[in-house]
């Protein structure tokens, strides 16, 4: 019979002999990945991160109020607090063995399986002190405690000296534990990094309001990194997540003048968070922690926390009339949001030994309870406040239901050939350095300026009168206007996230519109759609107004042509002889205006005036006019004519001789 198994370990070599039994912490050190997810720059600092969260477990049991973290050098790190203090005394299963080297030398010992010790904790399988030791070269731990001073050293998981009790320690109580990573694990380019350290340790000060976190860094270390951290300084933050979210957002453009900041107990399990919204042109964040341990992959608590915001908004909405809010979702309401949520419960589940992510089921349900009542009582107490964030979620809503249509139509059309409109006279050349739109106002200017313009170069879309007002329409009849379906097509490009600037047809955009109140009013709406719709075109430099004249004046041979009445008077006293009378006549219009004046005024680039479309930029005192910017075109193109009456009103004496009556 033919070897099944031809090329495979025969029967007599496979033997017991052949099956390994790794003791004590040598499964630590033979697969590191398993413990601390890899042994690169990450997971070196993930050692760090676990002797810090013993000591906050002991702060957050109340037994500990301050704690040190002193990076003594690139590859050393100390790390104490003023708790209880390991135990020292010989452990009941290992009777020649204290307490501590059990801890140290024995994974799955510790004093966190059961709430007897610690109601809530971070670490929960007891291999978070034992694998630093594991993974190395040197640890040295000093415990004070019954006012005395034990130490002990360890080397790759192994006692190197017996624990000794070296003298009394009257005023002092607590762990201190000093550590080196070993160079065979993490190589020996590996080295702590400043920077990633304190940001560690002002996370921990932010997630228990009051604790102390001693900071310490020697300063020839910050030479190696380019963000630089102080040498010393005492971290505290008595005001919590609140703090963190305060400094996190600092110097931000933000929506809300004040931000969604509470906690509370539910069956002994505590939640805090701290939420905001950020205004345009903002990234958004949100950071959560269980038992202050960071979980940057959410979790089951950030889909309670998600599921409060999102139902207390609709609960908000339902009570105003709002019969669209059944439809918002989490993305629709926390879209442009800063967030902090940190929970403290008993017996959590993470997803593997790193607590990357909550799994706890029981987390959704106790974060929904803590959060949706509280929302939404502070949703009620400012209902301004409250509105702008339901017409901001509705807003993104109807945009998305809007994406969606539009993948659905360009699914339906994708063998379709995309034709520019009917009525864009589109220029020869391709060259967009040489090519440039007018938007012009109405048909009969459009013949005009079909007749005045340079055909190589100039392109002409005429618009029917007044287009839609898109600051205060909904997506859905921004969505049906032919109009500006017809400007978007012949500009080649597609609007809000789906514009992209390198589509676009034409290197200037030009509104030309007569120069009276009427046309004034169309480059407002124009003007409102390219900003709200595509900014990005506005900040590349690409929009211009068209300068057509309003008068024109003729004194013999003499010909000039005047922009405003202001203007006109100015060229009546520089211009023409006082005793000559003036032939002044004025144009009702572009359509009026023959081509060969429009040309010589308006079009042609050697002879012509353009206003350049400009977004206002930070000035220097840090303030931000681009949010001026948005307040102004909500108070004059919005939905709410009140802001434009206190509007008019408050400005009303600045342009009174500017009326066009």
């Amino acid at each position: 019979m033919p070897d099944l198994f031809e090329g495979s370990i025969s029967d007599q070599n496979y033997n017991a002999q052949q099956i390994e039994v790794l003791e004590g912490l040598d499964p630590v050190r033979h697969r590191p990945g398993m413990y601390i997810g890899g042994t690169d720059d990450r997971a070196m600092h993930h050692l760090v991160a676990e002797i810090l969260d013993n000591s906050m477990d002991e702060a957050v049991a109340g037994h500990a109020n301050w704690i040190e973290i002193n990076l003594i050098d690139g590859n050393t790190v100390k790390i104490s607090d003023n708790g209880r203090g390991i135990p020292v005394d010989p452990h009941p299963k290992f009777p020649n063995k204290s307490a501590l080297e059990v801890i140290l030398t024995t994974l799955h010992a510790g004093g966190k399986f059961s709430d007897k010790v610690y109601e809530t904790s971070g670490g929960l399988h007891g291999v978070g002190a034992s694998v630093v030791n594991a993974l190395s070269i040197k640890l040295d731990v000093e415990i004070a405690r019954n006012r005395k001073l034990y130490k002990q050293s360890f080397s790759k998981g192994k006692p190197v000296t017996s624990m000794t009790s070296d003298g009394s320690a009257h005023n002092r109580r607590g762990t201190s534990i000093k550590f080196s990573p070993d160079p065979d694990i993490f190589g020996t380019e590996c080295q702590f990094k400043p920077s990633i350290l304190y940001k560690m340790a002002k996370s921990k000060a932010y997630l228990f309001a009051g604790i102390e976190i001693r900071w310490k860094c020697k300063p020839n270390l910050n030479l190696r990194n380019t963000a630089l951290v102080p040498e010393n300084e005492t971290i505290c933050y008595p005001d919590g997540l609140a703090d963190y979210l305060k400094d996190a957002t600092n110097g931000r453009n933000l929506m809300l003048s004040s931000a969604f900041t509470d906690k509370t107990e539910l069956d002994g399990q505590k939640f805090e968070w701290a939420l905001t919204w950020l205004g345009p042109g903002e990234d958004s964040f949100f950071h959560s922690y269980c038992n202050t341990v960071p979980t940057p992959s959410g979790g089951t608590h950030e889909n309670g926390f998600r599921q409060a915001i999102t139902k207390g908004m609709r609960v908000y909405g339902e009570l105003k009339g709002q019969k669209k809010v059944s439809e918002l979702t989490a993305e629709d309401v926390l879209a442009g949001s800063a967030g902090m949520l940190s929970v403290f419960v008993k017996n959590p589940q993470f997803q593997g030994q790193t607590k990357d992510k909550l799994v706890s089921t029981d987390a959704t349900k106790y974060t929904e309870m803590a959060v949706k009542d509280r929302f939404e009582i502070w949703l009620s107490t400012e209902p301004e406040r409250a509105n702008d964030l339901l017409e901001a979620a509705i807003e993104r809503m109807e945009e998305r239901k809007r994406r969606r249509k539009e993948k659905e139509v360009a699914r339906k059309s994708a063998t379709r050939k995309l034709r520019l409109p009917g009525k864009l006279a589109d220029c020869s050349a391709r060259d967009i350095n040489e090519t440039e739109i007018f938007i012009v106002e109405g048909d009969s200017a459009g013949g005009s300026a079909k007749s005045a313009r340079n055909r190589s170069t100039q392109a002409i879309l005429p618009m029917r009168g007044k287009i839609l007002n898109v600051a205060s329409a909904s997506s859905d009849k921004l969505s049906q206007n032919q109009e500006l379906s017809d400007l978007l097509q012949a500009l080649g490009v597609k609007a809000k996230n789906q514009f992209d600037l390198a589509d676009l047809r034409y290197g200037k955009v030009i509104i030309m519109t007569d120069a009276d109140v009427d046309g004034a009013h169309i480059a407002a709406l124009l003007m409102t759609f390219f900003y709200q719709e595509m900014p990005q075109l506005i900040e590349a430099g690409r929009l211009f107004l068209a300068q057509p004249p309003l008068y024109r004046m003729m004194q013999g041979s003499k010909t000039f042509y005047a922009q405003d009445d202001k203007h006109r008077e100015h060229l009546l006293l520089t211009e023409f002889n006082q005793g000559t009378k003036v032939e002044i006549s004025r144009f009702k219009g572009l359509g009026e205006m023959p081509p060969s004046q429009l040309k010589e005024t308006t079009m042609n680039p050697n002879t012509r005036r353009l206003l350049k479309v400009k977004l206002p930029k930070r000035d220097l005192d840090g303030a931000d006019k681009r949010r001026e910017a948005d307040r102004l075109v909500t108070t004059l193109m919005g939905k709410k004519p009140e802001l434009r009456f206190g509007y008019i009103r408050e400005h009303s004496e600045d342009v009174l001789s500017q009326l066009d009556i």
